[in-house]
């Protein structure tokens, strides 16, 4: 097996595929680019005609910074990594170890929906998981401190982070897969878009709660304190971890909503010393002093 042509054709065949979604020779249900175009183009407009902190400019801090990380994190490295993805995939399956040999569950004879409510809610917990852990370790938090360095919440803040986060949350979504026998995952583009906006609208300057429904999904004022400066003394590794669901915060006693003003600081005690660029911050975090 040549690896090298292995890991080229990954690349080229990405790069292929993001031009042909950048030029509509994809269907609209695969079609990421302009997905994620125009669920932020809603989700800004909900934010400057339903403004929750209406002294918010429309083009807050590091807006176009956050806007650059949307593409360069969904696009740009995808197309960089997924070389090293290809390899890893055939040197696993050289071993014996393929997409269905660690399935725990078998869903194929389950109606389509099923199969997507479940994979919806086994990604999320593993995402959730993933993010307790990115708080919880020195080594990852330093990481996502790019994440928790912004200033003023709107929707693109959503996609602001370090490219490591990719390489840790990949290969857990890989094996979220891995552990449903028989879902194939091109039924779940119905997930995916759903996942960017319900995060675009938890990072949105909007004020949603979602009534009852609040203690199932995640919310822009819940999320909010995930970002805030000042934590709970015994809640010093954060609070409200939830990605699409608030679920597992409130079963794991991670929820946190003091009130619902919208005023509050962002960021951590150190994030005077995040460098303000996107290239700096692309190194941010290899020293232990970052």
């Amino acid at each position: 097996m040549n690896y090298v042509d292995v890991f080229l054709k990954a690349i080229n065949g990405t790069i292929n595929w993001t031009w042909r979604s950048i030029t509509f020779d994809v269907p609209w249900y695969n079609n990421y680019f302009w997905g994620l175009i125009l669920i932020s183009l809603v989700v800004w407009i909900l934010e400057i005609v339903f403004p929750w902190r209406k002294e918010q400019s429309i083009f807050r801090r590091d807006f176009w910074l956050d806007a650059f990380y949307m593409f360069f994190n969904f696009f740009i490295f995808a197309i960089v990594i997924s070389g090293f993805y290809k390899v890893f995939e055939v040197l696993f399956s050289e071993v014996g170890i393929t997409m269905t040999s660690l399935s725990l569950l078998d869903i194929s004879h389950w109606p389509k929906w099923g199969q997507l409510m479940i994979f919806f809610v086994l990604l999320d917990f593993v995402q959730w998981f993933t993010h307790v852990l990115l708080h919880r370790f020195d080594l990852l938090w330093r990481f996502h401190k790019v994440h928790h360095s912004v200033k003023e919440m709107g929707f693109a803040a959503h996609l602001r982070y370090h490219w490591m986060e990719n390489v840790l949350y990949k290969p857990l979504k890989v094996f979220a897969v891995m552990v449903l026998g028989g879902f194939a995952p091109e039924q779940a583009f119905i997930v995916h878009f759903t996942a960017i906006a319900i995060g675009h609208l938890n990072h949105a300057n909007i004020k949603l709660t979602y009534g009852p429904l609040k203690y199932i999904f995640n919310n822009p004022v819940m999320h909010l304190y995930h970002h805030a400066y000042a934590l709970p003394k015994n809640r010093r590794y954060g609070v409200n971890f939830g990605i699409s669901l608030s679920l597992w915060d409130y079963l794991f006693k991670t929820n946190y909503i003091p009130e619902a003003g919208g005023k509050i600081k962002l960021g951590y005690h150190d994030d005077d010393k995040m460098p303000h660029s996107f290239f700096k911050q692309l190194y941010y975090g290899f020293k232990k002093g970052d």
